[in-house]
């Protein structure tokens, strides 16, 4: 069985210490897999060693979205896409319903704590409009970059079922169900060549379906689009090909 979520629970709060993560000014760290959101996270804590930054998605999506559907853990990501999205149609907005249900004790988590992070405009529509309090801190990266950092940080997290990519790798990147409607033929070209840079086929294959299959799910876009109709002092939007991490934290830091 998994194990409780650190200092956080479903339920009504125990005063005077507790709270619902709803009612508290959160920043939201917004973006999809690869863009950087972790990276920026440890960037900010150590530009800032007093903030606290919650249970990452991931831990709350096995916690609160997938343990009760499947019964038991999933590794694999197209898997993991296909119950959270069956969590969305039971709870609209997703991941920022499932933070909103949670209360945390504010002696270990403080008043101001950070989340990595929603995606797509769903879930980021929905936080907005439903929690007044929260603040978000967009970031993009280009989708060839993503399966690039991708096969770069080698997290045991990041796979999906096998794929197979016969004699030719460029062909097999085309023939994967959407990639057409993520990648154009030059962007498939950049990725076939990350072959010659020693990543393996079937990595590069095992990525790209990751990122084909998330933009599935979530669009960045959309949820950037929306996030720009907001007042400035509730949403940021940042590069992160074009700002190092040190830049990203300062930005955020001149920002709060």
């Amino acid at each position: 069985m998994l194990a409780p979520l650190d200092h956080l629970h479903a339920g009504p709060p125990q005063p005077p210490h507790e709270q619902l993560l709803a009612e508290l000014p959160l920043t939201v760290l917004v973006g999809v897999t690869g863009v950087g959101k972790s990276t920026a996270l440890r960037a900010l804590q150590a530009a800032d060693p007093g903030a606290r930054v919650l249970p990452d998605r991931r831990e709350v999506t096995d916690r609160v979205m997938i343990w009760p559907i499947s019964g038991g853990p999933v590794s694999d990501r197209a898997e993991r896409f296909r119950l959270t999205a069956r969590y969305r149609e039971q709870h609209p907005g997703g991941m920022a319903h499932a933070l909103g249900t949670l209360t945390a004790d504010t002696r270990h988590w403080g008043e101001r704590p950070l989340f990595d992070g929603l995606r797509g405009r769903e879930e980021v529509e929905y936080a907005a409009k439903t929690f007044s309090r929260w603040r978000f801190v967009a970031l993009h990266a280009p989708d060839t970059v993503r399966v690039r950092r991708l096969l770069s940080r080698a997290d045991a997290f990041d796979r999906t079922s096998a794929v197979k990519s016969g004699d030719n790798l460029r062909a097999a990147l085309a023939a994967l169900p959407g990639a057409a409607a993520v990648f154009s033929p030059a962007d498939l070209d950049t990725l076939a060549a990350l072959e010659a840079e020693g990543h393996t086929p079937q990595d590069i294959l095992a990525k790209t379906q990751i990122v084909v299959t998330e933009r599935q799910h979530y669009d960045p876009d959309a949820a950037a689009a929306f996030l720009q109709t907001l007042p400035p002092k509730r949403a940021l939007l940042l590069d992160t090909v074009a700002l190092s991490p040190e830049q990203i934290a300062a930005a955020i830091g001149a920002w709060a």
